[in-house]
């Protein structure tokens, strides 16, 4: 077994272990990816401060997120197909949050069901929905994640069109991968992933297959999914949603601080700061640019998350710092549980854990309640993206 010291070393491992159509999927965005990159490479430009000195004894990254104790601000994200990067693989990544004490996000279009997933946890998750047209889908999407304890929903907001990403598009994505020449040669090099899904039941999408009207095998499911998401979404719907709900809500895909008011004023328990990873606009900002105008607008109002771009403790600390009040890793535990099931998001928390705990103490702080701007050197202008880095 290699030793894993970062989220990259466990990126190389998850790129040769899983199908590339899967690997593509998280490891790409839409069109030049260009917000995709710089969702990362922005991190770069903020320098933290280092401190001596200090006692550092008696450190802590405990803290809450919507009033949830946290181990660290980390929040596993929701990500789709995590089941096809590792068999079973919703339930695995949940329970390894659970035992590191961070949340767990499961997307509606996970593999593993919302059933599957309380079934083999033993604490309360969170659950992401899409704004889909259909009203009684979507009621009994609500039913089911309370039947499952589910303590917070996030609703996305972000994907009322779906971005086009010429990866998925080459590679025929689907779930099960369709049977071509070019999928089953590269799939045959997979060993311990086709292993592990010949030994799973779950191939298809678990929220939907079985539930949605008319959908009761993946050829429906496709033309069901095709027609499903609604383009006329608007902050009535969100409203809407919210009331059917009844619980904790997280508005995720918020850019704008026009739109985190909104999001405000609507009751939103966080926003999240997100452009969906670069999947959907390319061309966007970068999140982490965006964090500082949308903590001046709302940051006395609501809390505020920020998601994308996140591969270390020390972007998360850099977040952190510039206010956000929890942070989200979708392809950082992706990497981990393609590479080594659930043993591998545990090894992506503890990698990001501990370079947040080390960068902190170093920057002069031990209590991750008092860490803020007086340990970074950020840029003039980096909050504006009119100004080029």
């Amino acid at each position: 077994m290699p030793v894993i010291t970062s989220i990259e070393d466990l990126r190389q491992i998850y790129r040769r272990r899983v199908p590339r159509m899967f690997y593509d999927y998280a490891e790409s965005g839409s069109w030049t990816e260009q917000t995709f990159r710089e969702n990362t490479s922005d991190f770069a430009w903020i320098k933290l401060r280092q401190r001596v000195a200090v006692d550092m004894a008696g450190r802590s990254t405990k803290s809450t997120m919507i009033g949830e104790e946290v181990a660290m601000p980390v929040a596993l994200a929701p990500v789709g197909l995590t089941g096809m990067q590792h068999a079973d693989g919703e339930i695995k990544a949940a329970r390894a949050a659970e035992k590191f004490g961070v949340p767990f996000t499961l997307s509606t279009m996970s593999i593993c069901s919302i059933e599957d997933v309380a079934e083999n946890t033993s604490k309360p998750f969170w659950f992401q929905v899409y704004t889909l047209k259909d009203d009684d889908f979507m009621r009994r999407l609500f039913e089911r994640a309370r039947a499952a304890k589910c303590s917070a929903l996030v609703i996305t907001v972000d994907l009322q069109v779906l971005g086009q990403r010429h990866r998925d598009l080459k590679n025929g994505l689907s779930a099960p991968p369709k049977l071509t020449p070019a999928s089953i040669a590269n799939m045959m090099t997979k060993v311990q992933w086709g292993l592990g899904m010949l030994g799973t039941k779950r191939r298809f999408f678990g929220n939907i297959v079985g539930h949605a009207k008319g959908v009761s095998d993946p050829g429906s499911l496709s033309e069901w999914t095709s027609q499903a998401f609604d383009p006329s979404l608007d902050w009535k719907r969100i409203a809407q949603f919210k009331e059917w709900w009844g619980g904790k809500l997280i508005v995720k895909g918020i850019m704008e601080p026009e739109d985190a008011r909104r999001a405000a004023d609507m009751g939103a328990d966080a926003i999240v700061v997100s452009n969906h990873g670069g999947r959907q606009l390319d061309g966007a900002v970068s999140s982490i640019r965006m964090l500082p105008q949308v903590m001046d607008a709302v940051g006395d109002r609501v809390e505020v998350h920020l998601d994308s771009g996140i591969r270390s403790g020390q972007d998360v600390l850099k977040a952190l710092s510039l206010g956000a009040k929890g942070t989200y890793v979708g392809r950082a535990y992706t990497y981990g549980l393609g590479a080594m099931g659930e043993a591998g998001v545990t090894k992506a928390l503890e990698v990001i854990h501990k370079e947040l705990d080390v960068s902190m103490a170093l920057c002069g702080e031990t209590d991750i309640a008092n860490v803020g701007p007086h340990m970074l050197y950020v840029p003039q202008g980096f909050g504006d993206p009119t100004v080029p880095l």
